[in-house]
């Protein structure tokens, strides 16, 4: 008998046999090796990791999170647009306290359980439904802002440009 065909046989009675079945190794004088799930003369037992298993979700609960993703798509097409109004892009201005104030609009007006949502650098800094966050301590130099409509939930359902802008702030060391 051929040594990999031997292997192979023996990894698929390890896999199709039942999780609590006995596996049996066993080295003929040639050296193939066989495995079986009835004990021989000279067999040893391999002992058997556990089968990993996974859950997969019902197909209900799949057409339902298809449902709340189609929701989220109808409540963002409600907006046509959001953008800061301030600063605006690649702006440049002191501010000794490092405090920014961020105003923002959207196309139409914001509706009922959304806020605006304000990120700097990739992080979530603030949210408001007045139209307004100010952001305080930001350190000088250049930073990137984010500004998206999220439902009650924090869910983001419209996305606007992003922004540049430049904070001069005094130095300590000066």
């Amino acid at each position: 008998m051929n040594p990999r065909l031997g292997m192979t046989a023996g990894l698929l009675l390890l896999i199709a046999g039942p999780v609590a079945a006995e596996v049996y190794r066993n080295v003929d004088a040639r050296g193939n090796v066989t495995f079986s799930d009835e004990p021989s003369k000279g067999a040893e037992t391999v002992k058997v990791k556990p089968v990993t298993t996974i859950t997969l979700p019902k197909p209900q609960n799949v057409r339902e999170t298809d449902k709340l993703r189609e929701e989220v798509k109808r409540e963002g097409s409600v907006y046509e647009s959001v953008s800061f109004t301030y600063p605006e892009d690649e702006q440049a201005f002191y501010s000794g306290s490092g405090d920014v104030r961020f105003e923002m609009r959207s196309t139409p007006g914001l509706e009922p359980e959304h806020k605006y949502e304000v990120t700097l650098d990739g992080q979530p800094v603030g949210q408001s439904a007045s139209g307004a966050v100010t952001v305080n301590n930001i350190f000088r130099g250049t930073h990137e802002a984010g500004i998206h409509i999220v439902d009650r939930n924090g869910v983001q359902i419209k996305s606007g440009s992003p922004i540049r802008f430049t904070v001069h702030r005094p130095s300590t060391q000066n």
